[in-house]
């Protein structure tokens, strides 16, 4: 990961990012056709969660906005800075909080897919008609079965 890049976290109760973060979530959509949630959603969503922040240059280039369950709302990263670390990042810091992970994920999210099970999820369901627009989603679990801090000192050292 780029050594320009800064940590922060928005705690529960704050909205601080959340109109980068609808911004960086909205250029996934037009991108990718994912994250397709409503404004209201997501900004009720985004205040109610610890998010985790990765800002460039004054500029928000990924977040993981986690519940205190460990279940991960939202996950982004900038499209142009995939592949740098900033995803698997934002899990090990999730998992450091956390007993176990998990999170949704349309089934058709094939960038989505690969990038949990590289990371060591588990899809343990198919829910059919899980979003909004009808999309199918996967639940995905990372921890408990076998110890969570093994898994996130193995992700680290990938």
């Amino acid at each position: 990961m780029s050594v320009n890049i800064d940590s922060r976290v928005v705690p529960p109760g704050n909205d601080d990012l959340v109109d980068s973060a609808w911004q960086l979530k909205e250029e996934i959509n037009r991108q990718e056709g994912v994250l397709k949630q409503r404004r209201n959603f997501f900004s009720d969503a985004f205040r109610r969660s610890t998010v985790h922040c990765y800002v460039q240059e004054g500029e928000l280039v990924g977040f993981a906005a986690v519940r205190r369950d460990g279940y991960i709302l939202f996950l982004a990263v900038s499209p142009e800075l995939r592949g740098e670390g900033i995803g698997r990042q934002l899990i090990a810091r999730v998992a450091a909080d956390n007993d176990t992970i998990t999170c949704h994920a349309r089934t058709s999210n094939e960038n989505a897919l690969q990038f949990y099970e590289h990371l060591g999820f588990e899809i343990k369901r198919r829910i059919d008609d899980y979003y909004e627009d009808g999309g199918d989603a996967y639940y995905l679990k990372l921890g408990s079965d076998v110890g969570i801090t093994d898994k996130i000192s193995d992700l680290m050292r990938r």
